[in-house]
C-alpha cells in the first residue's frame, strides 16, 4: 500500500526518507513530483500519478477536499470521500506518498488571513459562477507546494482555468516547480472523467455526452471562426431538457480573455453546464480560421 501521512510533520519526514533511499540506490539528486488531487481517484488521476512517474523520482499525490474552494451552497459536505478505495488503486501504481491531512491541519486557525488572489481572471468563467474559487485553489496549492517542496506539479487539462491560474502563479510569485499539464482522459463516449460523473444517474450520465458534443461541433467549425464555431456548439448543445448550458467561451490560451472577432490561431475552448443538478465543466484546444 501507499506510504500514508497525515500531518505536515509526517508528509516532509516520509519525502526525506524517500530521498535518502533514493541517494542509496545511485540517484544523486532525487526529484519529487507532487499531484493535487480531492480524492474521490479514477482514471484522469491515475494519468496524472503515471506522468509524474516519469518526471519524478518520488510522487507524492495529496488527498484533501480543500473547503477555501468550495462557495455557499456548492457540494462541500457531499463531496465523495474515498480514501480506502484511492489507497488501493494508487497500490497499483506503484510505491507512492499520500498526504491526506484533514482541514484543521491544513487551516489549523481557519481560514488564513493570507489571501493569494487571481486576479480578473479569476473572476471569469468559472470564477464569475463560484466568486473566490481560485483564490481558494491557489491558497492551498500554494501551501501543498511549500510542504511538499516538489520539483514538478501536475495537473489536468480539464480544469482548464485551473491550470491557467495556477501557471500564472508560479510565474508571478517565482516559485520554483515546473508545472506539468496532462490531457485529459475521457470515456469512450467522449464524456471527460470527472469525481462529480458519480452524482449523475443513468438518464444523466448520457444527457452528459452534449459537452464534449459541443466541443467537437466547436473544434469542426474553428476552421471558418469565432460566429461559425460558436454557432456550431449552441447548435449541438441544444435539444437535450436535462442540460442547462452555463457558458461557453473562446479565450486566448496565452491571457485566457475572450478572443475578438479577428482571432486567428490557437484558441480554447471552455464550456460548463447543469446535468440535472451535477454541474460539470470541460475545455478544447481548436485553430481559429484554420
Amino acid at each position: 500500500m501507499p506510504t500514508l501521512a497525515v500531518t505536515i510533520a509526517e508528509v516532509r519526514e516520509q519525502i526525506a526518507l524517500a530521498k535518502d533511499d533514493a541517494r542509496l540506490r545511485g540517484v544523486t539528486n532525487p526529484t519529487v513530483a507532487l499531484v493535487p488531487t480531492m480524492g474521490a481517484l479514477h482514471d484522469g488521476h491515475l494519468a496524472l500519478v503515471t506522468r509524474a512517474r516519469e518526471v519524478g523520482d518520488i510522487v507524492v499525490v495529496s488527498i484533501f477536499v480543500n473547503p477555501l474552494q468550495f462557495g455557499e451552497g456548492e457540494d462541500l459536505e457531499t463531496y465523495p470521500r474515498t480514501l480506502d478505495a484511492d489507497l488501493a488503486a494508487l497500490d497499483r501504481t506503484g510505491p507512492t506518498i499520500v498526504f491526506a491531512p484533514t482541514a484543521a491541519e491544513m487551516y489549523p486557525e481557519g481560514r488564513t488571513q493570507t489571501k493569494i488572489s487571481a486576479g480578473h481572471v479569476g473572476t471569469l468563467l468559472e470564477g464569475r459562477s463560484r466568486a473566490g474559487h481560485f483564490d481558494g485553489v491557489l491558497i492551498v496549492v500554494n501551501k501543498l507546494l511549500n510542504i511538499v517542496q516538489p520539483t514538478s506539479v501536475l495537473f489536468g487539462q480539464k480544469d482548464g482555468q485551473q491550470v491557467f491560474v495556477v501557471s500564472r502563479m508560479v510565474r508571478d510569485l517565482n516559485i520554483p516547480v515546473t508545472v506539468e499539464v496532462v490531457d485529459t482522459v475521457r470515456e469512450t463516449d467522449g464524456l471527460a472523467l470527472s469525481s462529480r460523473n458519480t452524482y449523475l444517474d443513468e438518464r444523466e450520465r448520457v444527457a452528459a455526452r452534449v459537452l464534449s458534443a459541443v466541443l467537437e461541433a466547436a473544434e469542426s467549425a474553428a476552421v471558418s471562426g469565432i460566429d461559425s464555431l460558436i454557432a456550431a456548439a449552441q447548435a449541438a448543445s441544444m435539444g437535450q431538457p436535462l442540460v442547462t448550458l452555463e457558458y461557453l467561451s473562446v479565450v486566448n490560451p496565452a491571457t485566457f480573455l475572450p478572443v475578438d472577432d479577428n482571432f486567428h490561431g490557437r484558441a480554447q475552448v471552455l464550456v460548463a453546464a447543469r446535468v440535472g443538478t451535477t454541474r460539470l465543466i470541460d475545455n478544447e484546444f481548436v485553430y481559429l480560421g484554420g
